[in-house]
């Protein structure tokens, strides 16, 4: 059975306030249901997002601004945070967690500076909403396997599918070892080592 996240409801305090910020950041607004005075449902979802946000009247009990850690994932934390400068929010500069990305176990944990490794998930910049909701940036460059709709195969960037015909090859390479002999269909055996890995189901041998 698939359980795809859909929707995440947003609990603000001006809906025409927040409204107007969510469609300046350049989401896309899908829905804009108002029933009567108490109850009303917008729907926004973010570029290239396939989940999408809720906000509204009569739709939540908690408290508006009280919902925090909302991550977008972007190829280029950079040009994400700069995009969004210019559409009016308030970015904070690029930072990276202390040990591993979304560590509050310990204060400060936020420190200046992209990754020193420079690893994908591990760069970050954050923004709130007018009611201060708080979203995150999160860099991606590589997805980690098993990260892709089972039912598709898509790479974000060239650094991804690079990254993906290196290990492909690597694993092509012990295959040779294991079977003794060169195989000519290299291509086919590549495709379905990318495809496997991708969709989290068993690799080829």
């Amino acid at each position: 059975m698939n359980m795809k996240l859909e929707v995440v409801i947003i609990p603000v305090s001006d809906v025409d306030r927040a409204k107007a910020f969510y469609e300046k950041l350049g989401f896309r607004l899908d829905a804009d249901f108002v029933v009567d005075e108490k109850l009303r449902v917008v729907q926004f979802t973010p570029p290239g997002s396939d989940a999408s946000i809720i906000l509204g009247k009569g739709i939540t009990s908690a408290e508006p601004g009280s919902i925090e850690g909302l991550v977008l994932a972007v190829d280029d934390v950079d040009a994400a945070r700069a995009e969004l400068v210019s559409r009016g929010a308030e970015v904070s500069e690029v930072f990276h967690y202390a040990s591993l990305p979304f560590n509050n176990s310990v204060d400060n944990s936020r420190i200046s500076g992209r990754d020193p490794e420079g690893r994908s998930y591990f760069t970050f910049a954050s923004f709130e909403d007018p009611d201060g909701n708080r979203w995150l940036l999160q860099e991606i460059t590589t997805r980690l396997p098993g990260r892709i709709d089972r039912a598709s195969t898509t790479f974000n960037s060239a650094s991804d599918l690079s990254s993906a015909l290196r290990r492909a090859e690597a694993a092509h390479g012990e295959h040779e070892k294991r079977t003794g002999q060169r195989d000519a269909n290299w291509p086919d055996w590549y495709a379905k080592y990318m495809v496997a890995e991708q969709a989290g189901t068993e690799l080829p041998q």
